[in-house]
């Protein structure tokens, strides 16, 4: 592993971004986090010692990002790799939803993430190298019923990662969209934002999967520091993959999604083709 490298982590008080720092700086990474408040920066660095660094940021203050980052690159030295993990899932039935909602989690995991990684990226593109990781979820590949906002999210955060990819390539400058499964993370818990319920034609749909969610949040496959690992694994890899699914659920969804859509494309050849001009 590296000794050399430092990671900016958003979202580093919790978890992919706890887990992550947490395996980085026990393998002499140099670790610098955003938080949400004085306390949660304490915390962090008191409790990882001198190569863990924090910041107090909003990523969706987005005017004050830029000098943020300007003044890591001044005063820390170079943003190696740019880890956007800042985000939060918001579960309810799309009719029941408010736009407010939908504002806030795009917000948060669309807006946020590519307001932190344009402040990042002229520092990365004048010294020709640098990896960004996106963290974004298999919900950017396959959907359920009553995560429709989340879902919409990071499908938009894996097609913006995947265009940053071949628009960054020329600088050596590698973009991973990093794409979990179900892990025991806080997602599910207290992370996750609810819509109340108003509309009883959904309730045989969606109560159960409601329910099903909140008595597994805390018992799911994924392991969040093995998590940790494989990121780890891409990061010092010299090719890493533009998508990088985790988990044998997300594998096994994801595999089945495109299976379907295949099936669905070629069923529909025909009428497709029939649109092209003489």
């Amino acid at each position: 592993m590296s000794t050399s490298k430092t990671l900016l982590i958003t979202g580093v008080s919790s978890g992919f971004g706890r887990a992550l720092a947490q395996e980085a700086l026990a393998n002499d990474y140099r670790v610098i986090g955003t938080v949400r408040n004085a306390e949660a920066k304490a915390a962090f660095e008191q409790f990882h010692g001198q190569n863990a660094l924090a910041f107090e940021l909003d990523v969706t203050h987005f005017t004050t990002i830029d000098a943020l980052i300007a003044d890591i690159e001044e005063q820390q030295g170079p943003i190696d790799v740019l880890v956007n993990n800042a985000g939060y899932g918001h579960e309810g039935i799309m009719e029941e939803s408010s736009l407010e909602e939908m504002r806030r989690q795009f917000d948060v995991n669309v807006f946020g993430a590519v307001a932190i990684t344009k402040a990042v990226l002229p520092f990365m593109r004048q010294r020709r190298r640098g990896h960004i990781l996106n963290i974004t979820s298999m919900g950017g590949f396959i959907t359920m019923p009553g995560i429709s906002y989340y879902c919409g999210s990071k499908f938009a955060l894996e097609g913006i990662s995947e265009t940053l990819s071949k628009e960054l390539a020329p600088f050596n400058i590698h973009v991973t969209a990093v794409a979990p499964g179900s892990f025991r993370t806080d997602w599910a818990g207290r992370s996750m934002v609810r819509s109340a319920r108003s509309i009883s034609d959904y309730d045989a749909l969606f109560d159960p999967i409601r329910q099903a969610r909140e008595e597994k949040s805390g018992k799911q496959l994924g392991d969040p520091q093995k998590a940790a690992r494989a990121m780890l694994a891409i990061i010092e890899s010299d090719n890493p993959p533009a998508h990088l699914l985790l988990g044998s659920d997300a594998l096994k969804l994801v595999q089945d999604k495109l299976a379907a859509m295949s099936a669905e494309i070629e069923a529909w050849e025909a009428l497709t083709r029939s649109t092209d001009g003489e």
